[in-house]
């Protein structure tokens, strides 16, 4: 208000030293048409003139004083603006906003970040050349979103699971300039939360494997003690036929070993282990038998991490012995650890085999189930065990060019 109040009144001093000109110039014409002026008149004159020069000094002080409040308002008006911007990129939500024909005007680094663009290179864009979908669908269909939830699969594979929120930008008027979309990174979250869900199912059904099992041990022992005494009194033509039942209850008898192993609560013995030792001894024993396979182990100095080792060479041993199975005609093997955020450690075990269908993924981890001919079905739900009794999480990422289960330890004091 003071700057408006400002121009308008050195509008008016200047309107007031132009008509003060006027007539000064007025007087001196008259001045030349005439041989001389009075006292009179040249006392007048000068006070005109005085009168005059004192306006245009005035102006030119109001001038400057118009200048200086102009600068401190540009000034102030930088300093608003940068504060809104480090507030904008200091925020950890994702924010990108657009204008009304969804070309991209804005970018923060959280948004960068999460969704693995180059902010400086994606200015001025269309929407459609910068996301891909589902996002892409959400932004071009210009409807707001309040909560929203869907993945994502950033350009170097990695998938996401974002909440997302899309609404109209207004300027001061109220009138639509453009779409503000804000999205945060659910993924840990999601795989926290079913981490939890899928405990709570395992629990449940380690229950029923050892009801299950301690039922069927007692027939099977009688059925293989039957066996043997049918062994001795048999003819030779039917001993094959005898062998052959032997056999089969000797793995069944494996598979229920196996569902009590899974139904017993896990007792932690910790001790500090180091991981690379464990790590390298696991994978010499599992590749003890195999050929046409490349190890790629790339441990990082670990401070010695506190584990049940028994249990953290059996849970790596079923992932290298999964990932080799996942091989038969060969391929690489990689085992990578590092330090995570949080105080962790991640373990990373990755192959070249074909992979894990994405209707199949949620399923993995789930007791008796398993894609191969023989199996229980149990070797990744005792994993999935192991490495939650240690207060971890498992996550599987998988694509038709092969598998990398992640582990995520955290070191303990205790």
């Amino acid at each position: 208000m003071r700057h408006d109040l400002l121009i308008v009144y050195s509008l008016v001093i200047l309107f007031a030293a132009v008509m003060l000109l006027l007539f000064v110039r007025a007087l001196v014409r008259l001045s030349k048409t005439k041989t001389g002026l009075s006292e009179r008149d040249s006392s007048t004159v000068g006070f005109v003139v005085d009168t005059f020069h004192d306006l245009v000094s005035r102006l030119k002080d109001k001038e400057r004083e118009l200048e200086e409040l102009r600068k401190r308002a540009e000034d102030r008006a930088t300093a608003i603006e940068g504060y809104n911007e480090n507030i904008l990129q200091s925020v950890q939500s994702g924010v990108i906003s657009f204008d009304e024909e969804l070309r991209l005007t804005k970018i923060n680094l959280a948004a960068a970040r999460i969704l693995e663009l180059k902010g400086e290179t994606v200015i001025g864009k269309p929407y459609a050349e910068v996301l891909s979908r589902p996002l892409s669908d959400v932004v071009g269909a210009k409807k707001p979103v309040e909560r929203g939830e869907t993945s994502y699969t950033t350009p170097s594979g990695k998938r996401l699971r974002l909440g997302l929120a899309l609404s109209p930008l207004r300027d001061g008027e109220g009138k639509t300039i453009g779409q503000l979309l804000i999205f945060s990174d659910l993924t840990h979250l999601r795989a926290i939360e079913a981490q939890i869900a899928l405990r709570d199912k395992l629990s449940s059904l380690g229950e029923i494997s050892a009801g299950i099992a301690h039922e069927l041990r007692n027939p099977m022992a009688v059925i293989a003690g039957y066996t043997k005494l049918l062994a001795k009194r048999v003819e030779e033509s039917l001993r094959p036929t005898v062998d052959a039942i032997s056999k089969e209850i000797a793995v069944m008898d494996r598979i229920i070993s196996d569902f009590l192993s899974f139904a017993r609560p896990l007792e932690l013995s910790l001790s500090a282990i180091d991981l690379k030792t464990v790590v390298n001894e696991c994978v010499a024993a599992a590749l003890s038998k195999r050929d046409m396979i490349t190890v790629q182990v790339g441990i990082d100095e670990l401070p010695p991490l506190r584990a049940d080792e028994v249990l953290m060479r059996q849970a790596l041993l079923n992932l290298i012995e999964n990932a080799l199975e996942s091989m038969p005609r060969g391929g690489t093997l990689a085992i990578h650890a590092s330090l995570a955020d949080g105080g962790a450690v991640e373990i990373a075990v990755s192959d070249t085999g074909y992979g894990i269908s994405e209707d199949l993924r949620d399923k993995i981890f789930m007791p008796f189930f398993t894609t191969k001919e023989k199996g229980t079905g149990l070797g990744l739900a005792i994993v999935h065990k192991i490495v939650v009794s240690h207060g971890g999480t498992i996550q599987v990422e998988s694509s038709g060019m092969g598998t990398t289960f992640r582990l995520r330890l955290p070191f303990k004091d205790r």
